[in-house]
């Protein structure tokens, strides 16, 4: 189970926005296992008003069409397999969708499997 939410910058052209999402949820079922048809994404397209990345954290050079990735997913998965996942990610994006590795900025927030309801109120894990 997962939510990924992906933040771009409103340059972003649509059909990039949608190869990016495809891109994401290939790599969570590739490298994080992931069901397949577990697709819940939420991309949203900001102004520069409301999409702010600092350029250089970190000492990472960051251009003005850096992105966020915020997934939400379930608990239990390795460090090797998070950093597998971050690394795969990132090089798909660089050569799929022509993304500098440097623009991108990820974030996985595990939660236990009872903290989802896929609708009707249910819990279907808890």
């Amino acid at each position: 189970m997962l939510l990924a939410r992906i933040d771009l910058p409103e340059s972003v052209e649509p059909s990039r926005r949608s190869l990016i999402g495809d891109i994401v949820y290939q790599t969570l079922v590739d490298v994080l296992n992931a069901p397949t048809g577990d697709k819940f994404q939420i991309i949203t397209a900001h102004d520069s008003d409301s999409l702010r990345i600092d350029p250089s954290y970190l000492g990472t050079h960051r251009s003005a069409a850096a992105f966020t990735i915020d997934i939400t997913l379930n608990a239990g998965r390795t460090t090797e397999m998070k950093k597998q996942f971050y690394a795969t990610l990132v090089d798909r994006l660089n050569t799929q969708a022509d993304v500098r590795p440097e623009d991108v900025l990820i974030v996985l927030t595990e939660v236990a499997k009872e903290n989802w309801s896929f609708g009707n109120g249910e819990a279907p894990y808890a």
